[in-house]
């Protein structure tokens, strides 16, 4: 059985060096390759055929490291779950995907909710005792080799991944990804930040979302990069990888970089040990400037911002070699097409705000059984209405606005970006988190509120009093928040993208 997917095209190149290492458990390029056909012998064993869906529960691991492999192998299409969802979502996701095997972490919640579906699914339990009528995923993967015949080599336009977005507007959806979008639009990103065999990436990243299970494992996969992967961000654990076990590339979320920049605070001779990497990026949400200016001051490094969804794939970026703009996510990757429309999808003029909508490489295939709702994503012309608002700068930087549904606040017949707020907010003394929301307003349309996380031991009233001097100070009278809610941590979903459906609801 040959790897065929181009997802899989370093999978050959060097059988005795290092592919992976989860939390310490090494694996090499040929160790996977043979583990993976296992895997996948086993899942044809099964009856799994191509098109046939196959869902994993559990955390990185190297089950998870097989079983896509293996998934990819046969033309099946590999479904990841978000660990941190409840019975009724995973529910949600196992039926509305079809799943036929559901690979599942011992006396998890994706356990006991494949375990009610066992009538019509197999479940297989990655570690521990199997249940009655359950596979153990050690004995799927003991099957040998099999023989030919083979199942053909999956299309460019066959579907390899079923990822289901994280439904804050509603159920979640299933994206479908094809094995030829998803390589062209990855090789396309890899190839502006120069990723190869001579880098060692350090992943923290959950690998439930494309942002790691892209990026990160099929990026390793296609490039043939050695990756350390963690279960879990750990600030101590990214440095210790470029200290001591020589990673060039970290990426990673807004969100990790406000966690290192604290572990540099505390240990400030930390920060040397990032100086000896190579690039450092950052997506899924915006990188606060500051944040951006106090990482490059502590390791020299500017980190590179890009901007992509599920649904797209990556589809901007900062230059790899030029200016990387603080508060901007650049330029379009190749082979993506990206321009700025009104709400009757008419292209903005210059310097004007407008959704982002994109066309090229890496776009879904639509959303799983849902004709009329990937219909109504697409425009006549076929771009993709991704509801993120932006606008260019004189020199063609893309900034992000935020989404059209809440980051754009309409109060007093103004149209307001709930980021320029946030910005003035974050720069207060005392200020660790902010989020900007508008609430329905009888006179005002919307009424501007934000919730802040302060520092330590900061005084709640004080950090108050401080929002509001700088609000009075640098923003219009219609800009400033009319409430200013101090709360322990603001709702952010697996990979630390803030939630502000649910910050509205803080407000009651």
């Amino acid at each position: 059985m040959d790897a065929t997917s181009p997802l899989l095209a370093a999978l050959h190149r060097s059988p005795d060096s290092l592919a992976f290492d989860v939390d310490g458990v090494a694996l090499t390029w040929g160790q996977l390759d043979e583990g993976s056909l296992r895997v996948a012998s086993g899942l044809l064993a099964l009856g799994v055929a191509p098109g046939d869906r196959v869902a994993y529960f559990g955390p990185a691991s190297v089950a998870l490291l097989e079983l896509l492999v293996a998934t990819l192998r046969i033309g099946a299409i590999y479904v990841p779950i978000n660990t941190r969802y409840l019975a009724e979502e995973t529910a949600h996701i196992l039926d509305d995907s079809g799943a036929s095997v559901a690979v599942v972490a011992a006396g998890s919640v994706g356990h006991s909710t494949a375990r009610d579906r066992s009538e019509r699914l197999t479940v297989v339990v990655t570690e521990g005792a199997p249940g009655p009528g359950e596979t153990a995923f050690a004995a799927l993967r003991a099957a040998d080799e099999p023989s030919p015949p083979h199942p053909a080599p999956p299309a460019p336009d066959v579907v390899a991944m079923l990822v289901y977005t994280s439904g804050t507007t509603g159920r979640s959806k299933g994206v479908a990804l094809t094995h030829g979008g998803l390589a062209a639009n990855l090789d396309a990103i890899l190839g502006l930040w120069r990723v190869g065999p001579a880098d060692r990436m350090a992943l923290t990243l959950p690998l439930f979302h494309v942002h790691g299970l892209g990026l990160g494992v099929l990026g390793a996969l296609m490039r043939g990069v050695p990756t350390l992967v963690a279960t879990h961000f750990d600030a101590a654990w990214v440095i210790d990888a470029f200290a001591r076990r020589g990673a060039t590339v970290f990426m990673g979320v807004p969100t990790m970089y406000a966690r290192l920049l604290e572990h540099f605070a505390a240990s400030p001779d930390s920060a040397g040990a990032l100086a000896t990497g190579r690039l450092f990026t950052s997506g899924s949400a915006a990188l606060p400037a500051a944040h951006h200016q106090a990482f490059q001051a502590a390791t020299g490094h500017v980190v590179l911002e890009r901007y992509g969804m599920t649904e797209t794939g990556f589809t901007l970026s900062n230059p790899y070699e030029g200016e990387r703009r603080a508060g901007t996510v650049g330029f379009a990757v190749p082979g993506v097409e990206v321009r700025l429309c009104d709400e009757a999808d008419a292209t903005v003029s210059a310097g004007e705000t407008g959704e982002i909508q994109v066309r090229g490489a890496g776009l879904l295939a639509g959303y799983w059984g849902l004709e009329e709702a990937t219909r109504a994503s697409f425009t006549a012309d076929g771009y993709f209405r991704t509801g993120d608002v932006a606008f260019a700068d004189a020199d063609g930087y893309f900034h992000i606005v935020g989404r059209r549904s809440v980051d754009i606040i309409k109060s007093g017949g103004f149209k307001i970006s709930a980021r320029e707020i946030e910005d003035v907010i974050l720069n207060v003394d005392g200020v660790a988190e902010v989020a900007v929301v508008g609430l329905p307003d009888a006179v005002w349309g919307e009424r501007i509120v934000c919730a802040v996380v302060i520092r330590g031991d900061a005084d709640a009233d004080a950090v108050r009093a401080r929002v509001a001097e700088q609000a009075a100070a640098r923003l219009a009278d219609y800009k400033k928040p009319r409430e200013v809610l101090v709360v322990d941590a603001l709702p952010r979903n697996a990979l630390g993208k803030l939630q502000k459906h649910r910050v509205r609801e803080l407000f009651g």
